[in-house]
């Protein structure tokens, strides 16, 4: 989880080294979250039909073949290919992490449990840019993908010695036709939103943006129609797991595109070395690290409305602070509201998600945690894309309307003016989020099977 956003502090200096513009370069994020996206739905069936500890050793395989690949890449392509690989092998282990707590934890003690894995996939994408800073300023981009690998080792070693399998002896049916829909669907929706940023014709846009959304509902009725489908649809039945998912949609807008909007702003904008960026960054993602265990243990005890309402309203407060930066901003404000967005932005992940996977029966786990995880990337990827969109069109059009554009100083204000507007977006989505939080209920567990796994 820490490569998802490891990258984005050097991507100012990828851009400069490979010669690339800022909507080439994204792909190395937005590409990433895109495999995860196409990967992650069938993850459900990967579970149900191969053993756990098989997943989890093919998922590290491919993890560390991806790093080193990008680690020793002698341009951008094979860069962009190894950032693929290594996306497979997140796709393949995050869904376990998911089913293991669904399967060992009864739902009253499951806040907390969620709590540990916000930890995970919350606290290391938040401090990924602050260590990744350091490395880029003493060191170089290679060793953003090297460091990862002697941990990665590691676990293989523990995992294959350690980890116990949890799925349930079962081998449902392939149905390669939904699998096609299902890739077809979230890639074309997530390249819609790309292209838009890069391209000046609305043609290539909507003819992705048809693609994904025809094959997503063409998907959704095969889905309906199977007996063993690849991923279980009806899970949507339950209210309070659709408005878990929303909520997680919306918080992912805002989470991944401030993770890469604030680090080429603290360098471009403001000018800032690398490593300064990172040490701005690290104390939100510090915090976000412990209140995602404060944020389970608050939702145990009282439920998500009083934990998820005052988290939007942290959020509405620091991005319309964001949409007012300047090339004059002082770090230390762009610290205390990162932080204050990364408090936010965990008061609503857990306590929504784990919510929502409460309402679902146990056979409906992989499922609901395919589900959960493909809202997580998905949304991240297209969040990002947005943003990156929103910030290409807006400095386009203030360079366009001034004059001198070749000065540092316009590139500086025509970089800021962008963030801004890509931050007026972060704005509507926190306010929407705001709004649909107030109808957020509590799943009453008691109602639940607790019986625990042995």
């Amino acid at each position: 989880m820490f490569s998802e956003t490891a990258l984005n502090i050097a991507l100012h200096r990828l851009m400069i080294e490979f010669d690339v513009s800022a909507a080439t370069v994204q792909w190395l994020t937005t590409s990433y979250l895109l495999v995860l996206a196409t990967l992650i739905p069938i993850s459900g069936l990967l579970i149900k039909r191969f053993k756990t500890k098989k997943i989890f050793i093919t998922a590290l395989f491919f993890s560390i073949t991806g790093l080193v690949l990008a680690a020793f890449s002698p341009n951008f392509i094979v860069l962009l290919l190894g950032r693929i690989i290594q996306a497979c092998g997140t796709g393949l282990a995050t869904p376990i992490l998911f089913n293991t707590i669904l399967v060992i934890f009864p739902p009253h003690r499951r806040g907390v449990a969620m709590g540990m894995v916000s930890l995970v996939m919350m606290f290391a994408p938040a401090t990924g840019p602050a260590v990744s800073g350091f490395i880029m300023e003493y060191l170089s981009w290679h060793w953003v993908f090297l460091l990862p690998i002697p941990f990665l080792l590691f676990s293989l070693c523990l995992g294959m010695v350690y980890l116990i399998d949890l799925s349930i002896e079962n081998k449902p049916a392939i149905d390669y036709v939904s699998i096609v829909l299902s890739t077809l669907g979230f890639s074309g929706i997530v390249m819609g939103f790309s292209l838009a940023g890069e391209t000046q014709s609305i043609l290539p846009v909507l003819l992705a943006l048809f693609i994904g959304g025809g094959s997503l509902i063409l998907f959704g009725r095969r889905q309906l129609t199977l007996d063993e489908p690849i991923l279980n649809i009806r899970v949507f039945k339950h209210p309070m797991f659709m408005m878990g998912i929303g909520l997680t949609i919306l918080s992912n807008f805002i989470i991944f595109s401030s993770n890469l909007l604030l680090p080429m702003y603290i360098q471009g904008g403001l000018g800032l070395t690398s490593a300064d960026a990172g040490l701005l960054l690290l104390p939100g993602g510090i915090i976000n690290g412990i209140m995602a265990l404060v944020t389970g243990h608050l939702f145990d005890k009282f439920g998500p409305r009083l934990v998820v309402i005052p988290g939007f309203v942290l959020g509405v407060i620091s991005v319309l602070f964001f949409s007012q930066l300047s090339a004059a901003t002082h770090g230390l404000m762009i610290m205390i509201f990162y932080t204050s967005l990364m408090v936010g932005m965990s008061m609503i992940t857990t306590p929504s998600q784990t919510n929502g996977l409460n309402q679902l029966e146990r056979s409906n786990y992989p499922d609901g945690t395919a589900i959960v995880n493909t809202t997580i990337q998905t949304s991240g990827a297209i969040g990002t894309a947005i943003a990156v969109s929103i910030l290409n069109r807006s400095q386009n059009a203030f360079l366009e309307r001034g004059t001198n554009t070749g000065n540092a100083d316009v590139q500086i204000e025509a970089l800021v003016y962008g963030i801004q507007h890509a931050y007026t977006f972060a704005v509507i989505t926190a306010i929407i989020g705001l709004i649909c939080s107030l109808f957020i209920k509590r799943v009453p567990v008691s109602r639940l099977t607790l019986k625990k796994f042995s």
